[in-house]
């Protein structure tokens, strides 16, 4: 016999079954219902028909609405087991307790606070919208917030290079207890978006704007936000963010303002832009801690995952004090230059950036 024991830290009244390819994925079949040996603790023993198969399973609760879910608060994948005799322990860390990839009651509250907020700084507009925790109207709480650059791409469903998903991600970070927190989108300038995140002047790109424009997000919006919404606003809660050259700008802002930004969440990063970012002052030393999340694909540009690594050393070389500067990078082979994939890695890097 092949003897399955489940443990869960999340359970409730509904019971359990396995569902697999053994039995064409049903997932209210009672020849396959766990027995309870006490809460949070279930078995299941199986003959061995096919010995030396391998078959594919997972726990439901008697539905695809009730799957097993991570330690992320994700579906996970199936589960691999060769029909083989003797005892296998399994952990279910949460349930799904709904339909669809997200909980809808658990949606931010998307507002849009202008849409031709001015930046003084480039004589320009842009729009500007904040995705604020589900439950903001009903509470008093004060939240962390988040700057991601890029705003376009980050919640709608027709961007035209596809979404980070963000507002959906936040809301799966909620069902976890770990979407307490404020994003503010900044819409990038269309044609004028090279120039404004381009740190330097360049000979290939003409003249970077991108100093005016980290002036604009720590003296102009972060004020307003700061006024209009419960935030918190210390350097201990406030991060920026964003990928590819909306990444490069959001480390020069943690340049020239490391007073206002201790969390960075940096997705393949335009660092092949200018070796001068390679040898900017990052001072953080005086400050508290600054954490530092750099994502990299291995199937981007061949500059990409060498340049994040060799941005990585150049911070270490530094010397700072331990815990002044902690470093999270990851690189993903597979990993390609686009929106679906930072959209992936945002729920890894807003939870170690603020849980």
């Amino acid at each position: 016999m092949l003897t399955l024991e489940l443990f869960t830290p999340k359970d409730d009244s509904r019971p359990v079954y396995l569902t697999g390819s053994f039995n064409d994925w049903a997932t209210k079949d009672d020849r396959f219902r766990m027995a309870q040996v006490r809460e949070g603790h279930y078995q299941l023993s199986l003959p061995v028909d096919n010995p030396g198969h391998t078959f594919e399973y997972k726990y439901v609760k008697g539905g695809w609405d009730a799957e097993e879910l991570g330690a992320d608060g994700f579906p996970t994948a199936n589960r691999k087991l060769n029909w083989t005799a003797g005892k296998v322990f399994d952990i279910v860390p949460a349930w799904k307790t709904h339909d669809g990839p997200y909980n809808p009651q658990f949606y931010p509250d998307i507002r849009i606070v202008a849409k031709e907020f001015p930046i003084p700084q480039l004589r320009r507009k842009r729009r500007i919208a904040v995705l604020l925790p589900w439950n903001y109207e009903n509470t008093s709480q004060r939240y962390p917030v988040l700057y991601l650059q890029d705003g376009q791409n980050l919640f709608e469903q027709d961007a035209p290079f596809g979404t980070w998903g963000v507002d959906k991600q936040l809301a799966s970070l909620a069902q976890q207890n770990k979407g307490d927190f404020i994003v503010v989108a900044i819409d990038h300038g269309g044609k004028e978006r090279i120039q404004e995140f381009l740190p330097y002047n360049t000979t290939k790109w003409g003249e970077g704007l991108g100093r005016n424009y980290a002036h604009f997000l720590a003296e102009t919006l972060k004020p307003y936000i700061d006024q209009h919404f419960r935030t918190l606003p210390d350097r201990a809660h406030t991060g920026i963010g964003g990928s590819s050259m909306g990444g490069l700008i959001s480390i020069y802002a943690g340049v020239l303002y490391p007073q206002i930004y201790s969390k960075f969440m940096i997705f393949s990063p335009s660092l092949w832009i200018s070796e001068h970012i390679y040898r900017e002052p990052l001072r953080f030393h005086h400050l508290s801690p600054t954490k530092i999340y750099l994502y990299a694909g291995g199937k981007e540009s061949a500059d990409m995952a060498p340049g994040a690594s060799r941005f990585k050393e150049a911070i270490e070389k530094r010397g700072y004090k331990p815990g002044t500067v902690q470093f999270n990078l990851e690189i993903d082979p597979a990993g390609e230059h686009n929106e679906s994939r930072w959209g992936i890695e945002f729920p890894k890097a807003a939870q170690w950036l603020y849980y």
